[in-house]
């Protein structure tokens, strides 16, 4: 009886509730259905590959036998491998680092502005550069000759303006024209000489023609002046006729002066003196105590120009190719942390001015602290990306210090296609590289979802 009481005190079945399953159940095909080409994609592209990858990583160069964990051995003991993970640490710790400091300080400083669109946009440009094209414009840009690579022509201009450059670089003495070369690359008078006696003709080959001052004037007059009794002259010039003719040696009457090279006059081992040639390559010192000089032509005359920094070298390679990085991406850091920034409450910014604080206080205690969701993400963001940089890496870096500025991505390359040809060991850093991907990847995935709730 009991059960029967119960029986009639249940419910009724609502209404349609049995036609509603089938209509549930063909909404779920449909979605499948719309979904399914998704997933064949994503399988055939991500997961086949990657399973593939894990499996051939076992097996050697050919692909033929099975070698167990032999690749992962060679792997973590080959020096190449070893500086690629160096380098991929220091890209991970040092480029989001950078990159979300400069995208923070570019965001509240655009917000200062009057033009912070166009800014914005201006900043956000080279994000449409492929790496491709940006590997190839920072290549020219860090090229080691300043007539190409316009950051050499910057510090080249600076240093010249500065601390000068040598005027004849190339110039030297003729053998047996009475000067001898110095260990420093200055040239010494081999024979001394008194003050009152006839003019020094000391005399230079090897001047290239744009190395000669355009105020330069023939130095056969000057040559031909008599000294003063107290006084040492002579005259620098250039022992080359132009067209031929002419004897070594000897002023010519073509034959043009060397300007603005420094001479000193020498005495016991010690500058007693010293001047700068003038337009047609004269020098002259007086007030000279009466005794034997010799005349030095200084190493600083001679010295090679001033060709810039190695941007691209051994030391400097991984530094210059992260700057190029961080011109591409510093405006996606930016606009990320300005779209932060704008759901910022005013009324808290507001609130601490009026309490008294100033902008650097506001910006230390309240901003930072209120984007701190969005900085973790964009620099878990920028981390994962930088696990991956391959082309900058490849095109900027030249072939001898290519090994140096190598990094997980490259290196994969290298071994298994670029000359290796050992896509078991190549395997083994892809599924390495993915391995140290995948926790930044999860923790963005769960700081997203966190953010939806």
């Amino acid at each position: 009886m009991t059960a029967t009481l119960v029986k009639e005190a249940s419910p009724p079945a609502a209404p349609g509730a049995a036609g509603r399953r089938p209509s549930r159940r063909r909404g779920r095909i449909v979605a499948l259905l719309f979904v399914l080409p998704a997933l064949l994609l994503l399988g055939a592209l991500v997961v086949y590959p990657v399973l593939f990858s894990v499996g051939r990583s076992f097996f050697d160069a050919a692909g033929t036998r099975f070698v167990g964990a032999d690749n992962y051995t060679e792997m973590f003991s080959d020096p190449a491998t070893l500086k690629a993970v160096r380098n991929t640490a220091i890209w991970v710790v040092v480029a989001p680092t950078l990159l979300t400091g400069l995208g923070l300080v570019l965001a509240v400083l655009v917000e200062k502005i009057r033009w912070a669109t166009a800014f914005k946009l201006l900043l956000f440009m080279p994000m449409a550069v492929s790496f491709l094209a940006a590997g190839i414009i920072f290549r020219l840009a860090y090229d080691e000759d300043p007539d190409k690579g316009v950051l050499n022509a910057a510090v080249v201009g600076i240093h010249d303006t500065f601390q000068g450059t040598a005027g004849y670089p190339t110039a030297r003495a003729r053998d047996g024209q009475g000067m001898a070369e110095e260990k420093d690359g200055g040239y010494r008078t081999t024979a001394a000489t008194s003050p009152g006696e006839p003019a020094l003709a000391l005399g230079l080959v090897g001047v290239l023609p744009g190395d000669l001052p355009g105020g330069a004037e023939p130095a056969h007059a000057a040559a031909g002046r008599e000294p003063a009794a107290d006084e040492l002259r002579g005259v620098v010039y250039l022992d080359f006729t132009p067209g031929g003719g002419g004897e070594q040696g000897s002023v010519d009457r073509r034959e043009s002066g060397l300007p603005e090279m420094t001479v000193q006059a020498v005495r016991d081992g010690g500058t007693v003196a010293s001047t700068t040639t003038a337009s047609d390559g004269s020098f002259s010192f007086t007030g000279l105590d009466p005794g034997s000089y010799t005349v030095r032509l200084p190493a600083s005359n001679f010295a090679p120009p001033y060709e810039g920094v190695s941007w691209l070298g051994p030391a400097l390679v991984t530094p210059a190719i992260i700057g190029a990085y961080l011109w591409i991406w510093t405006g996606f850091a930016m606009v990320l942390i300005g779209a932060g920034l704008a759901t910022l409450p005013r009324d808290a910014l507001e609130a601490a001015r009026m309490d008294g604080a100033n902008e650097w206080q506001i910006f230390r205690r309240i901003t930072v602290p209120l984007l701190a969701p969005v900085l973790t993400v964009v620099f878990v963001t920028l981390v994962i990306n930088v696990m991956k940089v391959f082309d900058l890496v490849y095109i900027i870096a030249p072939g001898p210090v290519q090994e140096d500025a190598t990094v997980l991505a490259t290196q994969m390359w290298l071994v298994s296609f670029g000359g290796g040809n050992d896509q078991g060991l190549g395997s083994a850093l892809g599924v390495l590289l993915l391995l140290l991907v995948i926790p930044a990847m999860v923790f963005n995935v769960r700081r997203f979802r966190r953010s939806q709730r």
